[in-house]
């Protein structure tokens, strides 16, 4: 294998630094793998570029790749089901009579928007819009600030889907993981989610501050303008409200259900162990394991994240689609439409899981990991490396505004480098995720911040302002916690 030596570090250097200056990732990603393959073949632009399409058409050469990206169009789809049936207004209705039969009070109204926030996480755009549209006209009742009810939204959303893999983001994951050459990517994902600390963290402050109506910095001054001058926004504001991104809306004269949201994210969450024990079950020797239940472990120690994960979005798309059928919310027709519509929401995902996998491919061509593990030995101990890996992951999403480009540049870092450095490679892969998070809570350009604004129609630096201070703090406690991790595992 040809040692690139510094030349390998090119490709993510223009890729972090594009997007960092232009705020497009997929350009940036693109340039990027260009610029890594005109390396590989010595300078020659032409055969660089004739090179660069080749490896973007071979992203789909391997079968988790493949099923991945299948699996995220598909997750559209299923998001399309759930709103054009009704059955995320019948959820929005079901929350409102829990919350209609019992005292309403500011703590109260908190906690289940925060609740719904986590309940949410097949998609976690779809969360945060849920929160702030369905909470606002509660949490204006009760003189609680649009600043609150913007982080509960932000702090929930990314958090659950990240927590909770049985998503686009846990396909993605997967994807960047078996890009490195993980053999179970799965079980490397759950294993890596106990050390994710940032997301769970955020989650904890998240109910610590509804339950004790505790709150510092400039959203305490917001608290008591809301509560005290009845004024859910400062004078002045500029409340952040767009009609262009809204949930999609539901079938005219459909039923509002709540169990046609809650039964394909069941059906889901259910078919997902199954899928993993019949992918892997002929993939474990029966002499050695002849009872079902330790057939079953093996199983799934032996078996396909990204086949598991896409046979499950089936399976409750398949039942979505009989259900709504029987109800005759939808014919086939209509079907077919939603979830076509469904499919073209996540295109721009889906493309930048293919620039994502095509850019690991590429570092791990150019050994871009390796040389890091080899320039950073002198100074760099495995007991630091997440730590150091985590902060680099917050720099590069507050900087980009997203959280899915942190994770496809520094999986592809992190991981060779975590492996070369002996380090705890679940560790090291939470601290990438849980930095990029961090990061993406943290940037005023990050959608989902951004979105959350627009749902809670607050003033969106207001809320940038507001939600700053408790993500420094988990922020912060997450470095120290790596920092600690990195030395005793």
């Amino acid at each position: 294998m040809t040692d690139y030596g510094f030349w390998s570090l090119i490709p993510p250097v223009i890729a972090i630094a594009l997007a960092i200056r232009t705020r497009q990732v997929y350009f940036s990603l693109g340039l990027g793998i260009w610029a890594g393959w005109i390396i590989i073949e010595r300078g020659n632009p032409l055969t660089g570029t004739a090179a660069t399409v080749e490896s973007i058409v071979d992203v789909f050469k391997t079968d988790g790749n493949t099923q991945t990206i299948l699996f995220t169009l598909l997750i559209g789809s299923l998001i399309a089901f759930m709103q054009r049936s009704g059955g995320v207004k019948g959820f929005t209705a079901l929350i409102n009579s829990r919350l209609e039969g019992r005292e309403q009070s500011s703590r109260s109204v908190q906690t289940w928007a925060a609740l719904t926030g986590l309940i949410i996480f097949v998609e976690s755009n779809i969360s945060a819009l849920t929160v702030g549209t369905l909470f606002r006209p509660l949490t204006d009742r009760l003189k609680i600030s649009r600043e609150k009810l913007a982080y509960l939204a932000d702090s929930t959303s990314a958090p659950s889907s990240i927590l909770i893999p049985l998503n686009a983001w846990g396909g993605f994951i997967m994807g960047l993981l078996l890009v490195q050459g993980l053999d179970q990517p799965f079980l490397t994902l759950l294993a890596a989610i106990p050390f994710n600390i940032y997301p769970i963290l955020a989650v904890i402050l998240v109910f610590i501050i509804t339950r004790s109506g505790k709150d510092w910095g400039p959203m305490r001054k917001a608290e008591k303008r809301a509560r005290e001058e009845g004024k859910p926004l400062r004078e002045g504001a500029t409340p952040m409200v767009s009609s262009e991104i809204t949930l999609m809306e539901a079938k005219k004269d459909s039923p509002e259900r709540a169990i046609n949201m809650l039964l394909p994210v069941g059906i889901m969450v259910i078919a997902m162990p199954v899928m993993l024990v019949c992918t892997g079950w002929n993939n474990v020797d029966s002499s050695l394991y002849t009872g079902f239940f330790d057939h079953s472990l093996q199983a799934v120690s032996n078996s396909s994240g990204a086949e598991s994960v896409l046979y499950s979005v089936l399976i409750s798309l398949l039942v979505s689609a009989i259900t709504y059928r029987l109800q005759r919310i939808m014919k086939m027709k209509e079907l077919v439409e939603s979830a076509l519509k469904g499919m073209s929401g996540m295109v721009s995902m889906a493309l930048l899981m293919v620039l994502a996998f095509a850019i690991g491919h590429l570092c791990n061509e150019l050994g871009t990991g390796d040389y890091v593990a080899r320039i950073t030995h002198q100074w760099l101990s495995p007991s630091l490396a997440p730590f150091i890996i985590f902060l680099a992951s917050c720099f590069i999403a507050f900087s980009t505004g997203t959280s899915w480009g942190t994770f496809a540049i520094m999986i592809a870092i992190a991981v060779p480098v975590a492996q070369s450095m002996d380090a705890h490679v679940p560790l090291v892969i939470a601290a990438a995720l849980g930095g990029g998070v961090f990061g993406d809570h943290c940037s005023p350009i990050s959608d989902t911040t951004l979105i959350s604004s627009m749902a809670s129609a607050s003033d969106h630096i207001d809320h940038v302002r507001t939600q700053l201070p408790y993500a420094l703090t988990a922020g912060f406690v997450t470095a120290m916690v790596y920092l600690i991790l990195g030395h005793i595992i």
